[in-house]
């Protein structure tokens, strides 16, 4: 074996490690908005219709970027990887911004309310590291 395909396994792994941990904060994500835009429909959808919907769609977006991203190495999921990482972003963006400018227009805080500030900005930051992730895995499974 020589020394620079060695490395490149090791960057090959580490890149892995970092697309598992990544799918893995989805997971979280598509797990955590799911159960709390049922609770929300649920119990009190009058309250704020906008909002839970907005939470709901949120759900559903982190379910497909979840399992999109977890199947990437086909070009169809990387397609809708990219379409749903790029939505979740432009949702975090319209709705972090209305949410600052426009509050009356929701009743209850959204998952990408305030960019996320309920869930530590991290629906802010992580469709940033879904994009990045997807062209980083998709240069390695070309090379």
């Amino acid at each position: 074996m020589t020394p620079g395909r060695r490395i490149d396994r090791v960057s090959e792994r580490r890149h892995a490690g970092i697309g598992r941990v990544l799918i893995a904060v989805y997971a979280v994500l598509a797990i955590g908005a799911t159960g709390r835009s049922f609770v929300q429909i649920v119990q009190r959808f009058d309250e704020a219709p906008l909002a839970y919907t907005l939470s709901a769609v949120a759900a559903v977006v982190y379910i497909v970027a979840t399992v999109a991203l977890a199947m990437q190495r086909s070009e169809t999921a990387r397609k809708v990887a990219l379409a749903a990482v790029c939505f979740e972003l432009a949702g975090v963006v319209v709705v972090g911004t209305l949410s600052l400018v426009a509050p009356e227009l929701f009743g209850h805080p959204s998952v990408w309310s305030w960019f996320g500030i309920g869930y530590l900005f991290i629906p802010a930051v992580l469709p940033f590291l879904g994009l990045w992730w997807l062209r980083v895995s998709r240069e390695r499974v070309a090379a």
